[in-house]
């Protein structure tokens, strides 16, 4: 039986975990390694994690550092961050990830999806889209660069060309509710499950595992994302890496 990925999505800065609020805001909150081993005693389904400044500052992946941590990681694992080109992913593969993570590089130039995805497979291509509300109505846009290029694109419009050059995975992520707390953004999610066949994760804003519970009752098995949910607990926003119980995933499962 299919099941829901339940997946912490970690930020890197500076070799140090942080997470933001609506992209801004950024505060530490401790050692990716430490994390990870967390992660790993609390047998998490997936991880995500993302340098955020390397796009910005127009350089190269640190594979030393990705080195590190798919070596710890025992779970499947996706990065993102800085890749431009099929053989820096096939290099970031080749030290344990599973997943690579594409951002700006792929609005710059999109047919590097189909690049990759015939270097490592469209299975490990992840195509990451960073949404704003543009202010009118229901309407987002697809912001680049820690949100802060607007590629003036919708995500709709996006997800649909990069599922037809070869993504396997999409995540959409709202800008608008990262960091937030107070649910998913599903009228966003809405958009883009009707219109792509490829597998989704929705990120930005789960503050509960009620939140995660409202979008597999609705749309099914998928992915859904999340940073401060487990890395902070309580109204003070203390850190504390955490993660669902077994027994807390076999129930929302059962929505």
């Amino acid at each position: 039986m299919l099941r829901a990925r339940i997946i912490p999505c970690l930020l890197i800065r500076n070799n140090g975990l942080v997470k933001t609020f609506k992209f801004s805001d950024d505060k530490y909150v401790g050692d990716p390694i430490n994390a990870v081993r967390i992660f790993n005693e609390k047998e998490v389904d997936e991880l995500i994690v993302v340098d955020i400044d390397a796009s910005v500052q127009n350089r190269e992946p640190d594979f030393r550092m990705i080195a590190d941590l798919a070596a710890e990681c025992r779970m499947p694992l996706c990065y993102g961050g800085g890749i431009k080109s099929a053989d820096q992913a096939r290099r970031i593969m080749s030290l344990g990830v599973e997943k690579v993570a594409l951002s700006s590089g792929i609005i710059e130039r999109p047919e590097l999806i189909t690049e990759i995805a015939q270097e490592v497979g469209s299975q490990s291509v992840v195509a990451v889209l960073d949404v704003r509300k543009t202010g009118h109505g229901l309407d987002y846009n697809v912001w680049t660069h820690n949100g802060t290029k607007d590629t003036g694109r919708s995500p709709v419009e996006l997800a649909k060309e990069f599922e037809a050059l070869g993504v396997g995975e999409i995540v959409i992520n709202s800008i608008d509710n990262d960091g937030v707390m107070k649910g998913y953004d599903l009228d966003l999610v809405h958009q883009i499950k009707r219109e792509v066949h490829v597998p989704m994760t929705v990120l930005g804003g789960a503050g509960s595992l009620q939140d995660f519970g409202k979008v597999i009752e609705k749309y099914g098995p998928m992915g859904v994302s999340a940073g401060s949910l487990f890395v902070f607990k309580g109204i003070y926003r203390a850190v504390l890496i955490n993660y669902p119980s077994h027994a807390q995933r076999d129930e929302l499962q059962r929505r």
